[in-house]
């Protein structure tokens, strides 16, 4: 019997030599991931009314992201009981304030291909792009994730996307994201898993993979999954782990899939998302002229180093225009450490970005750079659905981080190609 790579991980989880598209079995997890917002506020009382504590301290990445740094009262409040549950319960891994929790996982080599994994957010599927099978829960669910150390899943069947070309310039995984919602729209995944392939992906650095499985939660899939080689390797040494076999955890030759999607990546351009969702996408033609008050490069899909180049690359010898914002939120302090040693921070303030904190922010509607009544934003973040940034009435459009710059210099939509030599 041949086996996707999914299969593979959810047989071993589960103890078995092998796993059908539609089973429902236990699994052990390998790790589990939990933040300030849906953590240790949510989980607590539930471990305290059963009267038992984390089952494995050394499985379990608590990282506060999503109310850093506290920006009233509440927040500050949430933060204070994540960092006294991270105590009382001995987590060896607790990442206080150091970046958002789908980016801060990776880059401190806790995720390799065959892991299976459960993270207490939506874009958990991020870690797919590390050969892991990774998908979000809710906090119930994580609850008895860590009280038991196991989960239950029903095994999903693989939808595969196979990219093949080259990028052209100006044009990223954000853009293949956004192409592939309007064409497969958001419930195209059907809960099941999107599987990235082709050797447009082969070429791909692991940041721009990681978008490629982090918004496969915009498709409605359970997660999206990238097998492993030598650039994956690469990346976990790098982060001070090892890579494990990663010959092992790969498709066999022939695996059955659902559905099978090929796209020439070669002849895509910029995609923009008009409001309310990702789905509106389109080439940035058809919202080309629109005004803007905000440009923000931000979250986990939008705001990590490559991404921060992206929007340098633009910024260059240019400024922000009168009128509008740019508001920058790196993904990362490593992140931010890096883009300042490489000078591409100094581009990004000497053009007029405002520097926010690292963290969640305004992409889910927390502190600083939240939207007014009526103003009108565009974002390389994953989703724009109504009052996600801020007030009802504004409108968020999606694009890259080249797109998101290219709009800030202009004040308006604009093909960055249009700034690019």
């Amino acid at each position: 019997m041949t086996s996707t790579l999914t299969q593979k991980i959810i047989a071993h989880a589960a103890g078995r030599d092998t796993v059908s598209p539609g089973e429902i079995v236990t699994c052990k997890v390998d790790l589990a991931m939990i933040h300030d917002s849906g953590g240790p506020r949510r989980v607590q009382p539930i471990l305290d009314k059963l009267g038992i504590g984390v089952w494995n301290p050394e499985k379990v990445v608590l990282i506060s992201d999503h109310y850093v740094p506290a920006f009233d009262a509440e927040s500050a409040r949430i933060l204070d009981i994540a960092r006294k549950f991270a105590a009382d319960q001995n987590l060896p891994n607790f990442y206080d304030m150091q970046g958002i929790c789908h980016v801060v996982l990776p880059e401190r080599g806790h995720l390799k291909p065959g892991m299976f994994v459960v993270g207490g957010d939506s874009h958990s599927p991020t870690g797919g792009a590390f050969g892991c099978f990774m998908f979000g829960i809710g906090a119930t669910d994580m609850a008895g994730v860590l009280a038991t150390g196991e989960t239950w899943v029903r095994v999903p069947e693989t939808i595969r996307i196979e990219l093949t070309g080259g990028m052209r310039p100006g044009v990223s995984a954000k853009d293949i994201m956004l192409a592939l919602c309007a064409r497969l729209g958001m419930d195209g995944g059907d809960y099941q898993v999107i599987e990235y392939a082709g050797d447009t992906v082969s070429t791909l650095p692991m940041p721009e993979r990681m978008t490629l499985c982090n918004m496969a939660a915009e498709l409605g899939a359970q997660t999206g999954i990238i097998s492993g080689d030598g650039t994956t390797a690469d990346f976990i040494r790098n982060a001070g782990a090892h890579p494990g076999d990663i010959d092992r955890w790969q498709n066999d030759p022939g695996a059955p899939v659902r559905e099978t999607h090929r796209i020439d990546i070669a002849a895509l351009g910029p995609q923009v998302a008009a409001p309310h969702s990702p789905a509106n996408a389109a080439a940035v033609a058809e919202t080309a002229g629109t005004k803007i008050d905000q440009a923000y490069i931000g979250a986990c899909t939008g705001a990590k180093l490559v991404d921060l180049q992206m929007a340098a690359a633009i910024l260059r010898g240019r400024e922000v225009a009168s009128g509008s914002r740019l508001l920058v939120a790196p993904a990362s302090q490593k992140d931010t450490a890096a883009a300042a040693a490489d000078g591409t921070l100094a581009i990004l303030t000497a053009a007029g970005a405002i520097m926010m904190p690292t963290g969640c922010g305004a992409c889910a509607g927390y502190g600083a750079g939240v939207l007014a009544e009526g103003e009108v934003c565009i974002a390389s973040t994953a989703r724009n659905f109504r009052g996600r940034m801020g007030a009802a009435s504004s409108e968020v459009y999606l694009g890259n981080p080249y797109t998101v710059a290219a709009a800030a210099v202009a004040g308006e939509i604009i093909d960055p190609r249009e700034f690019l030599s």
